[in-house]
């Protein structure tokens, strides 16, 4: 039958799709398979049409209108209403669907559905059940309509989670949903109708057909039931069942039969008691407040009410007013219960949908006759509910973000109104009735639309703060102000304000607090402004500022173009001034003239000295002068109570000779980026009274001569001397530092840490990378050592002691060619959280020629101060097995689950979306808000900025030069160096730095605070993820592409705490200086930490050889291969290409980051989780031809294709690309039976800890453009073995197996809870295709928050439990002997079944595919029957 469409499209076609697996339908008398329920015929207002099969009668019989209801199965996954499309649509629904980008569809949640008995029997329950309906429908169609479709009451929407709103009847749910894709970023009607159509999409936009039931809700609501109650401590009473409510603050007791109509004893609970009574179980006692306070005992039924009940209770009694909260429950209307609470003095009633009608309505709310305090804000009500204005014992009020247009003259009644907030409105005008509030003493106005002061402010004598921030007041007449002589705080930031006008002489004398932040001022003179005391300016254009000394104790003026500030007289209160980020040359005279200055910072200027009398200050405690041009500092004459002085980036060459014994406060000292060869004595005697706790030096050319100078600073907890000209550190001079906490040695000269720094028993930080230190510092015995950072010396070995301390927690041994650790150093390592080692190559004569890319990258990560990391970085060289890079960095600021997701899922997505479109800016943006929608429920309330580049080469020329396409959102940057200059490729997402996201914000009526946060949450206008910020919050990227040339030296990544701290140019010229991708990333986040950050920080750096023709080979050498072990790992290298003459060793080589922690937070937290594609070069004996990116050799997901480049023998035939997978054990294991045996081969063990070799290559785009698989190849693969390929070794309690390339090291106890975990479980089943490995969690799983997003099988999070049978690899003919012979002389780990196996590379490449498995088989063609290598399954191995 064919599906009858209306032209008006209105028509509409309901899918009831039932919870779980429905069973296979008969075949109808029109063909259609259908389902062996009844189909459900729906109605169609207006049409009285038959369905094709004929009308249906009976009990529930609808209507019919020629419209049949299509049966779709979907799988409900358990995860609390998170469902998965087990089908896609039908042929006729998909042709019904692309007739018109209007039509789509809607899923409907929790309705029920009313099975009914078909003809041949009884086949359903005939018991309503949950279920989900899938209705197509039109952008026309409305709310009623559907309701009709349905004999529905009603529809809700509840966006990203959270509360829940009733529908009106015009609304049309499908617009809803096209609306908020639009609102997104998405632009194409095709793709907005796909993405609507998405079940991810519920974690964002969500319909029922039922609101919603919270339990918590209910309970901290209403709480009822019928109890057996006792009046009265005596036993005069006796026990009966009566009706028990708590509601609001009181407790109702009423008759069963009667509970609204018969008699009610109200019991009032503020202030009294609730107890409970030990002689009855499941017995409460019930007091009220006061000298005739009345008792009740309730005897419950359960524990679980009496828990209920006892919980809610103690809430009410332990309040001190009568509060009552119903904030945030999507509330329509009060429970009516409520109105018995006659005591009620405050009711919060904030984000919920008020109504005005209805027995618990808006117009009810005069009934509470002593209500003091109302919020409504938030409800979006649309019009000033005038009903409120009748609650004449109001003095609280607040009707914030209501798009209210404008207030009723009814305002005037509450003449007990105190303060009244009218915040985020559309309000441009106010009634001259409101001047008769005098007892009116807070009036709030922000971001609404008056253009001026309103002039009824006049007569609000009491108001003294004038709150009109974020509105359209363009100049401001200060003689306006002189009438308003009650006001003394003016707020009116972010007003776009352009003019401060002073047409009169008269002097504004009230006004004491002024705040013009975030305008458009270019010149300020506030001298009649006699009594101001603080000045807010920040973020102008100002070039003079003028103002008034008298009062003035707090200056903010940064961010500005000022060359000078005018103030008269002498400002000699004035405690606080912050000038930084300005155009000073010079100081003025009369700051050193302020008596009471405490603070003074003039950062980022363009000062070349300070006056002598301003550090004499006997007042100055904090001085900030860095980023300046000085190049001295004044003597100090006496002594000054100076406790923080910052110097760094100027150009110093000394410091005053009498600084530490003169400044005996002074407790901060940065002079990092001089030009600092020594540091003066911290006395002038043996005996030091300096009370230094941080000196950071990082960044001068001091040598070992300062060390003997340190010693007087016995207080010192931090010292920061990286990159120095340090050759060694004097022992007897480090043991005296007994208080130090943490110490940076990095980028030194240094051989060796002096054993005395075991003296320091406070050390918990020790950074001494980049040196040349050879051996281990002997800082294991150190009782709070946490973090240890060696990587890039030269080191060989490792002496520690028997045991560790336990709160190690990072240990970093990277770039340590020489390196070699033993299994007892390994196991000793067993319990740090983070391990870094470097990966050593283990490429054998069967591994497949390196294709060289023309970059590398390395990358580093720090935490700062904070306990987790919450910065990720994706990194993938090789992206798409082709000759391309993918590169990322997430900032989650303060959450790690959002960025970890995005490095797991990010390039995949990328991947998926170049399939379906080759313009820049529309793949990258799809990507983006992909995304941003499969972060599920943890982008609900937490959020990341991300940045994504993307070299690959124009699609219009394939073989033409490359480009780089990069798109951010949020606070993370991308910095290119072309010609040695910084070309800034990303934009800035922040409200503070970006004018136009500025003003949209406003636009949509956010409330920005004073810190220019929206809604206090976040400074970001644009993120992944807050999706309940939205519409002022969105994951729309900006996209940029820039053509890469042999000009192009490097790429640089940076979060925001990087940039801060670090500016472009000088990022360029540290990257330059240290050529090394990975060095360079370390040194630029030292630098950060040494210029005073404390936040994560994260920096990629991608070193780029793009020579004239991008051409990179190599010539042929021996294609024989060696029969003997593998060769010995090699160090990696990289050569650059013509435009590069040097020769660039690679340190930023394979990471392994360990974890012996089950938390997959913390691997991202601490050790930095970074997915990542590196290649080691093979080695010397088995090297063949390597292939540049312009002539590659035909591969296919490093399979050599028949008929390619080489004939004869294929010497690289498999191609293994390293990374690192790493799982928890509790046991500990070396991997091997006995000491005689070798380790496995690919497999570095430390116990519970493995190193593994895994292929990280997305291949989907080669595995979509596969010959179909032959009916032949079907059958064969049906036909393998259970263990064809499988390696496995089983020690004790510890399995070891060896499958598709990835090695796995569980604990036999531990297995079941991973499978179960929703972040291992793709673990057990599919590699992730970019090679991050996210590890298992008991406490805070990874995905716990995401587990309610909806999953579907091609989706990230839907990673399978087990493999798929069909997932099965092919080998060609003519390779297939030669794959037995090299497989043969390995050494096989256990005897298995003669099966052939798989090398692990050939695995690599389809375990990798981040697509349905359907595709595996259709690698590689034969041109006759071809063997087929099963995988083995996980679950099976182990």
């Amino acid at each position: 039958m064919a599906m009858e469409v209306e032209e008006n499209n209105t028509a509409v076609v309901a899918a009831n799709i039932e919870a779980g697996i429905g069973k296979r339908g008969d075949v109808g008398d029109n063909g259609a398979c259908i389902d062996r329920q009844p189909d459900t015929v729906v109605h169609q207002a207006g049409l009285n049409q038959t369905a094709g099969r004929g009308s249906r009668s009976g009990p529930g019989a609808h209507a019919a209108t020629g419209i049949r209801v299509l049966k779709r199965n979907i799988k409900r996954n358990g995860s609390r209403g998170c469902v998965t499309r087990k089908t896609r649509f039908g042929s006729r629904e998909r042709d019904w669907l692309k007739g018109d980008t209007q039509r789509g569809c809607v899923c409907l949640y929790g309705g029920t559905v009313d099975s009914q008995p078909p003809a041949s029997g009884p086949q359903a329950s005939s018991t309503p059940q949950t279920d989900l309906q899938l209705v197509l429908c039109s952008t026309s169609t409305t709310v009623e309509e559907l309701c009709a479709q349905r004999d529905g009451q009603g529809l809700y929407v509840q966006l990203h989670g959270d509360l829940v709103r009733r529908l009106d009847p015009s609304e049309r749910p499908l617009q809803l949903v096209y609306d908020y894709l639009a609102s997104m970023g998405y632009a194409d009607p095709v793709r907005v109708q796909q993405e609507a159509a998405n079940s991810d999409l519920s974690c964002l936009i969500r319909f029922y057909t039922e609101r919603p039931v919270n339990a918590d809700q209910q309970e901290r609501t209403l709480l009822k039931g019928v109890f057996s109650v006792r009046k009265g401590k005596t036993q005069l009473h006796k026990w009966a069942e009566r009706q028990v409510i708590l509601c609001g603050t009181c407790l109702i007791v009423a008759s069963v039969k009667d509970s609204l109509t018969g008699k009610m004893h109200i019991l009032p609970l503020v202030g009294g008691k609730v107890e409970e009574v030990k002689r009855r179980q499941h017995c409460l006692m019930f007091s009220s407040a006061g000298s005739q306070a009345q008792t009740y005992f309730v005897n419950f039924d359960t524990l679980a009410d009496y828990q209920r009940w006892h919980r809610q209770a103690s809430k009410v009694v332990s309040q001190t007013i009568s509060l009552v909260d119903l904030s945030c429950y999507s509330l329509e209307t009060v429970p009516e219960y409520l109105f018995y609470s006659q005591d009620i003095t405050h009711l919060n009633l904030r984000h919920n949908f008020m109504s005005l009608q209805g027995p618990g309505g808006l117009l009810n709310l005069p009934r509470f006759s002593q209500l003091k305090s109302l919020n409504l804000s938030h409800n979006r009500l649309g019009v000033f509910p005038e009903c409120v204005c009748e609650i004449f014992t109001l003095t609280e009020l607040n009707l914030s973000c209501n798009s209210l247009h404008s207030i009723p003259v009814q305002i005037g009644n509450l003449q007990n109104l105190q303060t009244l907030s009218l915040d985020g409105n559309h309000l441009s005008s106010l009634p001259e009735e409101l001047g008769g509030l005098f007892q009116l003493n807070s009036l709030g106005l922000s971001f609404n639309n008056f253009s001026h002061i309103p002039a009824v402010l006049e007569r609000l004598s009491a108001v003294d703060k004038l709150a009109l921030a974020g509105n359209r007041v363009e100049s401001l007449e200060l003689c306006t102000l002189v009438r308003m002589s009650h006001l003394k705080n003016i707020d009116l930031r972010l007003n776009g304000m352009r003019w401060v006008k002073s047409e009169s002489l008269e002097a504004v004398n009230q006004v004491t607090q002024l705040d013009l932040r975030d305008n458009c001022l270019d010149s300020l003179d506030l001298s009649s402004i006699c009594n101001l005391e603080t000045l807010h300016c920040q973020r102008n254009q100002l070039g003079s500022l003028t103002l008034s000394g008298f009062t003035l104790r707090m200056l903010h003026a940064s961010s500005n173009r000022l060359t000078t500030v005018n103030i008269y007289p002498v400002p000699n209160q004035l405690t606080h001034m912050d000038l930084s980020q300005n155009l000073l040359e010079y100081l003025p005279d009369w700051v050193c003239d302020c008596r009471k200055i405490e603070m003074l910072d003039v950062t980022n200027n363009l000062l070349s000295q300070l006056p002598s009398r301003l550090l004499n200050s006997l007042s100055l405690r904090k001085l900030l002068t860095g980023n300046n041009r000085l190049q001295r500092v004044p003597d100090l004459l006496d002594h000054v109570p100076l406790e923080a002085l910052d110097l760094q980036h100027n150009r110093l060459g000394d410091l005053p000779e009498s600084l530490f014994y003169k400044a005996l406060n002074l407790k901060y000292l940065n002079v990092s980026a001089n030009a600092l060869e020594s540091i003066p004595p911290s006395s002038q005697s043996e005996e030091s009274l300096s009370t230094l706790q941080e000196l950071y030096l990082t960044g001068n050319n001091l040598n070992e001569n300062c060390g003997a100078l340190l010693v007087g600073h016995q207080n010192l907890r931090v010292l920061h001397i990286a990159y120095n000209q340090l050759l060694s550190f004097p022992a007897s001079k480090l043991s005296k530092l007994e208080l130090l906490e943490e110490l940076n040695l990095s980028g030194n000269k240094l051989k060796t840490i002096p054993s005395t720094v075991s003296s320091c028993k406070r050390l918990h930080t020790l950074i001494a990378h980049s040196n040349h230190i050879t051996v281990f510092p002997e800082i294991l015995s150190l009782p709070e050592i946490k973090l240890v950072d060696v990587s890039g010396n030269e080191l060989t070995e490792i002496q520690l002691p028997d045991s560790l301390p336990a709160t190690l927690q990072e240990l970093d041994l990277t770039g340590n060619s020489s390196l070699i650790l033993e299994h007892k150093t390994l196991n000793l390592f067993s319990h740090i959280t983070t391990l870094k080692l470097d990966q050593k190559s283990t490429t054998i004569a069967t591994d497949t020629p390196n294709v060289s890319t023309p970059w590398n990258h390395g990358y580093s990560e720090m935490s700062g101060q904070r306990n987790k990391l919450c910065v990720s970085v994706l990194a993938v060289d090789r992206f798409r097995d082709r000759v391309e890079a993918c590169y990322g960095i997430f900032d989650g600021d303060r959450n790690e689950e959002v960025p970890r997701l995005l490095q797991c899922t990010m390039g995949d997505v990328l991947c998926e979306e170049l399939q379906h479109s080759s313009v820049d800016d529309v793949y990258m943006c799809n990507t983006f808000l992909t995304s941003h929608r499969k972060l599920g429920m943890a982008g609900q309330k937490l959020g990341a900025s991300a940045l994504l580049c993307f070299i690959h080469r124009e699609t219009s020329d394939p073989g033409g030069h490359f480009s780089l396409t990069v798109a951010n959102v949020g606070t993370c940057q991308a910095v290119l160096c072309r010609d040695g200059q910084p070309v800034p490729l990303s934009k800035v997402y922040n409200l503070e730095n970006c004018a136009d996201e500025m003003e949209r914000v406003k636009l949509s009526k956010a409330i920005i605070t004073e810190d220019n946060k929206v809604s206090g949450v976040t400074c970001c206008s644009r993120l992944l993820g807050c999706s309940y910020l939205s519409p002022w919050v969105l994951p729309k990227p900006w996209v940029h592409t820039e053509p890469l040339c042999s000009q192009d030296d490097f790429l640089i990544l940076g979060n925001r705490a990087l940039f801060e701290r670090v500016s472009y140019q000088e990022a360029v010229c540290t990257v330059q200086a240290v050529r090394d991708p990975r060095a360079a990333a370390k040194k630029l986040c030292s630098l950060a930490q040494s210029y005073g950050c404390k936040d994560n920080i994260g920096a990629v750096v991608v070193s780029l050889h793009i020579g004239e023709d991008s051409c990179t080979c190599e010539p042929p050498v021996s294609t024989t291969e060696p029969r003997g072990p593998p060769p010995a790992p090699v160090p990696m290298s990289v050569t650059p290409g013509p435009s590069d003459t040097a020769t660039l060793s690679s340190s930023s080589g394979i990471v392994t980051e360990f974890s012996s922690e089950t938390s997959a937070s913390e691997i991202g937290s601490e050790a930095g989780s970074t997915a990542s594609d590196e290649h080691p070069s093979s080695g010397l004996a088995s090297r063949p031809e390597r292939r540049c990116s312009v002539h590659p050799a035909t591969t296919l997901c490093g399979i050599m294709v028949p008929g390619s480049v080489g004939t004869g023998t294929h010497p690289g035939l498999f191609q293994r690309q390293p990374s690192s997978a790493t799982f928890s054990s509790n046991q500990s294991d070396n991997g091997l039976d006995s000491d005689d045996e070798a380790p496995l081969e690919g497999v570095i063990s430390n116990g519970s800890k493995l190193e593994v070799e895994v292929d990280i290559h997305c291949c989907a785009f080669q595995l979509r453009s596969g010959v179909p698989q032959t009916p032949k190849d079907l059958d064969f693969e049906k036909r393998g073995s259970d263990y064809p390929n499988g390696k496995m070794r089983r020690q004790n309690s510890v399995v070891v197996s060896a499958t598709n390339g990835c090695l796995l090291a569980v604990c036999g106890r531990e297995i079941a809870d991973l499978k179960k975990s929703p972040s291992t479980s793709s673990l057990f089943g599919k590699k992730l295709s970019n090679g991050s490995v996210v590890a298992p969690e008991d406490s805070h799983n990874l995905i716990e928050v995401a587990l309610e997003a909806p999953k579907k099988k091609s989706g990230y999070f839907t990673a399978p439990a087990q493999l798929d049978p069909e997932d099965q690899l092919i080998v060609p003919p003519s390779l297939e002997q030669e794959v037995r012979e090299q497989l043969r002389g390995q050494c096989p780990l256990i005897s298995g079944p003669s099966a052939p196996s798989t090398p692990t590379s050939l695995k690599d490449s389809v375990w990798d595919h981040p697509h349905p498995p359907a595709f595996a088989s259709t690698l590689v063609p034969g041109p006759g029957p071809a063997p087929i290598l099963q995988r083995e399954v996980y679950d099976t191995a182990l």
